[in-house]
Order: structure tokens, then sequence, then C-alpha cells
């Protein structure tokens, strides 16, 4: 059978599992030897799902049986007979033996908790790998400690950073980190939401990320220039936030950076000179990512209080052709393209979220409010002057025409929202009112 059948063997099996107070003369009788100690590393079904090239046949090839079995079995009879899954514990096994001249009970113990939680999680990925719903009847997910924190989100929580396994994609968990200090919980979320919104754009972007919300994000051909644009945006908020490219870091853009205090610059990539001009800021934390693309359409995964939250990641992308406007004044082409950009970006603000926006440029940001026209408020106090020709995006339905009506005087000059309120005609004839044009999605953007 090609040595798929090698351990699977009472004189294997039993040596490992069988109670030294209770089964000695089976042992004897059965000429079986004892087995104090299991090493075993398994097949590396995780690496190969990795491989472009791997096959289910391939994947299948690497399903491990044998080391499984002998793994349990000896986690299993932790009274006698320890297991070691991982290299790095072989030092524990010498050290103790060198010591006690044995391997103590509580070691043991240890040893096979570490032992059952490997298999669990080599279980996992091949339940994950072989499922074809993607939210199935059964949802196991495993992950593998990717660094220990000082602290949480607040100075008494505990917390650590973990990873799937295998995942060798550009994220910030992969991030090659050439400078500055490790990365606390609160910089993994923010720099993991500044990624997410500059994975948006096609041409050159930056995004300048606050407590989660996207303070100042532009887009345009010079990315010097669509830098100073996205910081100035809000540059009070921008205060030491997070800074994001799509496109390799310059000198000049990081001579521009080390005027400002911010606490994580990342980027695809970064020119030699503007990694050395950086060390003038030795505690800024410069992230590479690697080249990253949009974001893939995955599962994500919110706790709550005895169970989880799953759901699509929102990939999805409006084009002018979903858009319908609703209203006597027609937007221009400029304005449906600034439209269609507030939506990339909105979707990563706190709801509920109003965005202004022109010229490709975020203008004013109102988020995370409990009412939309407070929302409508806050951005409109961010913009201040500047609102003056652009448009604003709300990332759900208006329930009444007060937003409306807050922006009359403003100068905005065209509404992005999703449409589907039943006061829907009210907020429509407010804008022809006012002399507004407004554009209906179907689509909202929640995020919570």
């Amino acid at each position: 059978m090609d040595g798929r059948v090698k351990t699977i063997n009472p004189m294997v099996e039993g040596g490992i599992l069988g109670l030294r107070d209770q089964h000695t003369n089976d042992a004897e009788n059965n000429d079986i030897k004892w087995i104090d100690l299991v090493v075993c590393n398994l097949y590396p079904f995780s690496e190969t799902i990795s491989r472009k090239d791997c096959t289910d046949a391939l994947a299948l090839e690497n399903v491990d049986i044998g080391g499984p079995t002998m793994i349990r079995s000896a986690a299993k009879n932790v009274g006698w007979v320890a297991v070691i899954v991982d290299p790095d514990d072989y030092s524990i096994i010498t050290n103790e033996i060198n010591t006690h001249g044995e391997i103590p009970f509580d070691t043991r113990k240890l040893l096979s908790s570490k032992a059952f939680g490997h298999t669990a999680q080599y279980d996992t990925l091949i339940h994950n790998y072989l499922k074809d719903e993607k939210l199935s009847e059964n949802f196991s997910i495993t992950f593998q400690k990717h660094s220990e924190m000082r602290y949480g989100e607040n100075p008494h929580q505990s917390a650590a950073s973990y990873k799937t396994p295998g995942n060798n994609e550009p994220n910030i968990l992969n991030a090659i980190i050439h400078q500055g200090k490790k990365l606390s919980y609160n910089n993994i979320m923010d720099a993991d939401g500044a990624l997410a919104c500059v994975r948006e754009f096609d041409e050159p972007a930056c995004v300048v990320v606050k407590h989660a919300n996207p303070c100042g994000v532009a887009v345009g051909n010079d990315l010097l220039d669509v830098y100073n644009r996205a910081f100035n945006a809000d540059s009070l908020s921008a205060f030491g936030g997070i800074i994001a490219f799509n496109r390799t870091c310059t000198p000049a853009i990081a001579e521009a950076i080390t005027t400002v205090f911010v606490e994580i610059v990342l980027a695809p990539s970064f020119d030699v000179e503007a990694l050395d001009i950086f060390k003038k800021k030795k505690n800024l934390r410069v992230l590479e990512i690697g080249n990253f693309g949009k974001r893939d359409s995955k599962l994500e995964v919110r706790n709550v209080d005895g169970g989880l939250l799953i759901q699509d990641v929102d990939t999805k992308l409006l084009s002018q052709n979903d858009l319908a406007v609703v209203t006597k004044k027609q937007p221009s082409g400029e304005e449906i393209e600034t439209a269609l950009f507030t939506w990339k970006v909105l979707r990563h603000a706190k709801s509920n979220g109003i965005l202004i926006a022109k010229d490709k440029t975020t203008v004013g940001l109102g988020a995370g409010q409990v009412s939309r026209v407070d929302a409508v408020h806050m951005a409109l106090r961010k913009g201040s002057k500047n609102v003056q020709g652009a448009v604003l995006a709300s990332d759900a339905f208006f329930p009444f025409r007060d937003s409306i009506d807050a922006i009359k005087d403003s100068g905005i000059k065209t509404v992005l929202q999703p449409g589907g309120s039943v006061r829907d005609q009210e907020i429509i004839d407010a804008c022809n009112e006012h002399g507004i044009s407004m554009i209906f999605t179907g689509t909202r953007c929640f995020k919570h």
C-alpha cells in the first residue's frame, strides 16, 4: 500500500496506550514494549494547500493518518506517556530528564494539551479545505499565535495576535516591519482598516486612518500630491494616525511625513532612500506589505456572547451603471466620478456615516453617529468652506428630509444614497427644492 499503513498497529498503539499498572501482562503476552515518549511531525498539509499548484489529490496525499493517531494516543495516556509535536519543546524534555531523570506529570499534561490543540488545528484545516458550503452546518476556525502584546485595546486588557496557518498573503501580520516599536492591538486594528480602504483603488491612493475611520483619502497621478491632499483633508484628526499607500513610498513623501506625527506608514514597498529618511523618526513604524490588489471575497467573523456572527466581507463594486438619478437636476460627469469615489471610502467608516468629497479628495467625514442628521452636521463642520461644489454620500437611506435641509446653503451639488426609505419622495422633493441632484445606489454600506 505504498507505506500507507505502518504505525496503526497494536505493537505501536498498544505500547503507547497501555496502562502500566493494569496492562503489563497483556503487553508481555503480546510482546508489546512500552513507549514512554512520542515525537511526531505531521505531513505538511497546511504548506501543501498553500501551493499554487496544489490539487485535491496532492492535498489528500498530505493528510496524515498514523501521525495524529499516535499523537492522540500519547496525549490521552498522559499518566504514563509524554508527547512532542513542536521542535521548540525538545529542550524542555531534555532539561526535565537531565534535572529529574524523568518527565514530570505537570510537563506531560502541558504537552498533552498542546498535542490535542495541534491535531485539532490539523483536522480543522482539512475540514475547511474539503467543505463546499461557505456557511456550513459546522463552522471551525483555527489560528496560531503570532505575537504577545503588552496589552489590548486598553492597558487593563490582555491580548495577543494570531495568524491563519499557512497564510502568506500581503497583510498587516505578514508585513516587514523596517523600524519602530512593536505593533500594539490598536495599531494593528487601524493599520488593517487603512490597508482595506487603500486597496479599493486602482489609481495611486493615500488613506489616513484614525481610530478605525478614514479621516483623509485622496487619489490622483502624483503620489506626493495625493498624500498632501489626504493628510490636509483633516490634519487635526490625522495627528497620531496611520498612513497607507497603494504605491511605492518615495523619498519626497518620506520627507513630508517626517514633519508630522503619525504612528505608522504602510505601503507595498519603500525606496531605500525613503527608509533612510524615516530613520529620523525612530518610533515611527514602517510596514512593507508587499504587492497587493483588491480585497478577496472572504468571510468576516465577529464575536458575540455565546457564539459568532459570520458574513461575507463587503467587496461589492459600484459602477456608473448601478446609479439612478432621481432628481430633476442631473449630476455632472465629474460629480458622478466623485460619487463613486465616496462610496469606496464610506464603507470603511463606522455607521451612521456621511462623507463629503470633491476633486477625488475627502473633505469632511461624519462617522459613528447614532443620528444620520448628526452625521451630516459633523461632516459639514469638518468640511467647513471646502464643501462648496462637493458631493455628499450617505451609507444608508435618509429617513427624513432634515439632512437635505441641513445642506441647502452649503454649496453641495450632489447627494449619493441607497434609497429605500418610505419617505424617499419627500427626500427627492427636498433636493428638487434646493437645486441639488440626487443619485440612488440601491445598495447600502453599513459598518458596525
